[in-house]
């Protein structure tokens, strides 16, 4: 399967990514600002996701919260996310309301700045600080997204803060220093525009010049200090969280290849071996066989600077100590790394990642996500295509060396979560292992 692409850049920066595909009667608008939590300075954490909800505030033509209503009553849907690295917006509309989508997004780029009041950053902020307290601060485990970055990444990291930011930072902000913010990040030469979907792409090319043309190109953003890490942690790190939860849950994380390297791929197809969908080891061993866990699953961050992550989340099945769930899942690892994977296993692992990736290309959304996300990291959105390649290419001699390398003791953080009227009290105690590196 080979997605069509089209790519161009405008005077002012702006890199566009078009293809077309006529299978259903719509169209996807996808804008990635290169910008996330790994940008924001010290004091100032949460800005990228504070601007995710900021910039559906209205714009000079746009009022407060109509961008999502034009959009919805002309049958289309829309989002935004935040992430450690970038920050997205994105619209799927029927084909006929391309220009609809365009507008708005160029409008909100280029003109945000006059309509942003101090009544909406108080509003957005609260907003912000409420879903912290929703989704971290009260929500069971709801603090493994801001404490495993931080077991595993060095004080001074980029990755080492949290997504969400801190409720101190997010009540310093000032409307001047949102301002600046938004001045420095999200302009044109900072941004991938991709269109995918039912669209005439000499139609598209002649509406992207018309309103985003005339923006402006921003003044340069500071560069990020040096990403660069060890392969492994060093040790094994640890920390044990009290919380207010029924079942003990285990992260167990390991450092891993930047995505989109060569050595990423056979992290990849390992990650997939240990927690991908019902037929992977964890969920097979831990779940069926010795019915120690309700659940497991593996994944990576999918981060391109530095070092990614890979991470097993495994919860407790009733009546299972956290102890002995730590025990297990380490006893299955550590079978792994002794006996290695078997090549039935990493073909599989292939296969379903490969059936995953060829059904999101068929979808206008996901296939403008993705060339969005080749072309920020990369500047070059063609590499979707070798994406099956690269998978088809890795060797089960490259997954068990990956093993070997990343899988042992030394390069493991776990990050454990028990009962908190249940915690033993050398459990309660341990807090993190980490050293500074």
């Amino acid at each position: 399967m080979r997605i069509p692409i089209e790519t161009f850049r405008l005077a002012n920066g702006l890199f566009v990514t078009l293809s077309e595909d006529h299978t259903a009667p719509l169209v996807a608008v996808n804008l990635w600002y290169h910008v996330g939590s790994a940008n924001e300075p010290a004091g100032r954490t949460g800005f990228a996701h504070l601007f995710e909800h900021m910039l559906f505030q209205g714009s000079a033509d746009v009022g407060s919260n109509e961008h999502f209503e034009l959009v919805q009553r002309a049958g289309g849907t829309l989002n935004g996310s935040t992430w450690l690295e970038r920050t997205n917006y994105f619209e799927t509309v029927p084909s006929n309301q391309l220009e609809l989508a365009l507008w708005l997004e160029a409008n909100r780029m280029g003109y945000l700045l006059p309509a942003m009041t101090q009544q909406k950053l108080d509003t957005q902020r609260d907003v912000v600080m409420n879903e912290r307290r929703w989704s971290m601060d009260n929500q069971p485990y709801g603090s493994w997204m801001e404490k495993l970055p931080a077991l595993c990444f060095p004080d001074e990291h980029p990755f080492h803060h949290s997504l969400m930011g801190s409720m101190e930072d997010l009540t310093a902000a000032s409307l001047d220093d949102v301002k600046q913010f938004f001045a420095t990040y999200y302009t044109p030469d900072n941004a991938v525009l991709s269109i995918a979907g039912d669209f005439d792409p000499a139609e598209a090319r002649r509406l992207v010049e018309r309103h985003f043309g005339p923006i402006p190109r921003g003044r340069g953003k500071p560069p990020l200090p040096d990403m660069s890490l060890a392969p492994t942690f060093g040790q094994w790190r640890r920390e044990v969280v009290p919380d207010e939860i029924m079942l003990p849950r285990l992260f167990l994380a390991f450092r891993s290849p930047a995505f989109g390297t060569p050595a990423y791929y056979a992290a990849s197809v390992c990650g997939a071996v240990l927690g991908l969908r019902n037929g992977s080891r964890l969920r097979r061993e831990l779940v069926r066989e010795r019915q120690v866990a309700a659940d497991a699953s593996a994944f990576t961050y999918d981060l391109a600077k530095g070092a990614d992550l890979l991470v097993t989340d495994v919860t407790a099945r009733p009546g299972i100590a956290a102890e002995q769930l730590e025990q297990e899942v380490a006893y299955e690892i550590d079978r792994v790394v002794r006996d290695g994977i078997e090549p039935a296993e990493a073909e599989r692992a292939i296969a379903v990642i490969q059936t995953s990736f060829v059904s999101a290309m068929q979808e206008a959304g996901e296939r403008a996500d993705r060339l969005s996300m080749f072309a920020t990291y990369f500047g070059d959105p063609g590499l979707v295509n070798d994406e099956v390649d690269r998978y088809r290419a890795v060797t089960t001699d490259q997954v068990n060396a990956f093993v070997q390398e990343r899988l042992g003791e030394n390069n493991r953080a776990s990050l454990l979560y028990v009962p908190r009227d249940d915690a033993p009290s050398e459990l309660a105690g341990a807090g993190a292992a980490a050293e500074a590196e």
